[in-house]
């Protein structure tokens, strides 16, 4: 027999891999809790992203360990739902901005509500 070894390819290609199993994980409903009253309820509720400077390795880390965990909890029978967070309160992106803003002698007050947002929104963007 000719050698037919089979070859590993040597990068990983997402588009090929992920497209198949994230439809499939659709298609199969993996991502909703709540189908089954049977199961015990396992969550991550995370706290919300706030804009407080730039992201690093860090957060990656963090989502990556709730994914696994969350993965773990599923295989395990849970019936889990990791609930990832927005900035719905933004204090940590308003604490942020006022202390820009001190740096100026000035606090939010002085601003007035539709400036400090203007400035919370070129914060943002920074």
């Amino acid at each position: 027999m000719a050698n037919m070894e089979l070859q590993m390819p040597t990068k990983y290609d997402p588009k090929e891999v992920e497209e198949k199993w994230y439809q499939f994980w659709l298609d199969n409903e993996v991502f909703k809790a709540g189908k089954d009253k049977n199961k015990e309820p396992y969550s991550i509720v995370i706290p919300p992203p706030n804009v407080t400077g730039m992201l690093h390795l860090g957060h990656a880390l963090d989502f990556t360990l709730q994914d696994i965990i969350i993965r773990m909890k599923r295989m395990q029978g849970y019936d889990a739902l990791w609930l990832p967070g927005t900035d719905h309160a933004g204090i940590a992106t308003q604490a942020k901005v006022d202390a820009k803003i001190r740096e100026e002698g000035l606090n939010r007050y002085d601003l007035g509500r539709e400036k400090f947002l203007e400035r919370a929104w070129e914060w943002k963007h920074q």
